[in-house]
């Protein structure tokens, strides 16, 4: 909105708009700037909304153990908080990202479809007293399908085309170095942090197994979050440091002089990914003010889910999936967490790995306070990300 703005403004009105609101890096502090401060205004009026509504937080039951030994004192506390945090972002979409770009685009509706998502979900859970809320089958369809949607934009020409309306969902710019390259050479490689080269070339059949390898990078984030969301605090502060870390990199991508000098993709139009990164870091920070423990209201999985799709498909569009992988590997133990509880429980006579699934829970059974838990964890994100941004220096 903000170059529709500047030129309504210098054509119509003649009035003189400064060209520092039109540079990334100035819409990347507003962003983060706006989907903060709307988040911490707004947050004491949504919480006792929330409270009103009584739409409180179940405590799970299950694996052995009973959470609520540890987490009764959560018990009808708000949940759902995630609308704040997806409205703050929006927000800042619409008023400092350009609207006709493709990344801008593809970020605005992964947002509303997985925050549609989780929200219904929620509302199942919540609203209607079902525990279980919608099928793991029915999530997982819906999650699959919209990454195999995003996916298709970076596969497919025709489907490229069909979207390609009076400028919209036009590819974007990319450059190796000084040479262009096409959007499907740009889609067909996978790079390694560390590593300037990719670390393959797709072409044929492959190409269809890159497909589901981008579907499987969004679906499993969005999981990744959602599962990792049972602390006060230990999701919303995850997300912050990946979301910074992956805008850093876009950032840096948008910069043709910078890309060149650190061997990396020069990719036109990401600083709008990096803006709305700065923006779900603004929206973390917020909510984290009223998430930190004590929590006064939890972000449910409209919050998780969509938090997650979205750092999915940010790293996809970068081409740096593996870096996501780095950087958010927390979150990938935790995931993995679950599928190994969940394999040793079925295959091994109901033997377990774990004291509890996910990981964090695991160590609050061991006897670590949780806020304990939170801030190692905290420390241990923080350093990958550290790790990943000096990858980007060592390739």
């Amino acid at each position: 909105m903000i170059f529709w703005l500047q030129d309504f403004l210098v054509a119509k009105l003649g009035v003189h708009v400064p060209s520092v609101f039109g540079y990334t890096s100035t819409r990347v502090i507003l962003a983060a700037l706006t989907s903060l401060l709307f988040s911490l205004f707004l947050g004491p009026y949504f919480i006792r909304k929330l409270y009103e509504l009584k739409i409180g937080q179940p405590i799970r039951q299950g694996d052995g153990f009973l959470l609520g030994d540890l987490h009764k004192n959560k018990k009808n506390t708000p949940t759902m908080g995630g609308i704040l945090m997806i409205a703050s972002m929006l927000l800042s979409l619409f008023l400092w990202m350009d609207l006709k770009s493709p990344f801008t685009l593809i970020l605005l509706l992964t947002t509303i479809v997985l925050a549609c998502l989780g929200g219904y979900d929620d509302y199942l859970k919540l609203v209607h007293k079902n525990t279980k809320g919608l099928s793991a089958r029915k999530k997982m369809a819906i999650q699959l399908l919209w990454a195999l949607v995003v996916a298709s934009y970076l596969q497919f020409p025709d489907f490229r085309e069909a979207l390609h309306i009076d400028g919209w969902f036009t590819p974007p710019v990319v450059k190796e170095a000084a040479q262009s390259l096409s959007i499907q050479e740009y889609s067909s490689r996978l790079y390694m942090p560390f590593f300037k080269e990719p670390l393959f070339v797709f072409s044929g059949i492959g190409l269809v197994l890159l497909w589901f390898f981008y579907a499987f990078v969004i679906v499993g984030a969005s999981n990744a979050v959602n599962l990792t969301d049972g602390l006060d605090g230990l999701a919303s502060g995850l997300c912050m440091f990946v979301a910074a870390a992956l805008g850093i990199f876009a950032f840096l991508c948008n910069n043709q002089d910078l890309a060149s000098y650190l061997n990396i993709l020069y990719v036109h139009d990401s600083g709008e990914i990096a803006v709305y990164m700065a923006a779900l870091c603004g929206a973390c920070l917020g909510f984290l003010w009223f998430n930190c423990h004590p929590a006064q209201v939890f972000m449910g999985d409209i919050g998780s889910l969509t938090l997650g799709g979205v750092i999915g498909v940010a790293a996809v569009l970068l081409k740096r999936e593996f870096f996501l992988g780095l950087v958010g590997a927390i979150f990938v133990v935790e995931a993995l967490s679950v599928i190994i509880q969940v394999l040793s429980y079925k295959y091994r006579g109901k033997k377990r790995v774990f004291l509890c699934a996910p990981l964090h829970h695991h160590f609050e059974y061991k006897g670590w306070p949780e806020t304990k838990v939170v801030i190692r964890f905290w420390i241990v994100g923080l350093v990958l990300c550290l790790i990943g941004l000096a990858s980007i220096k060592f390739q």
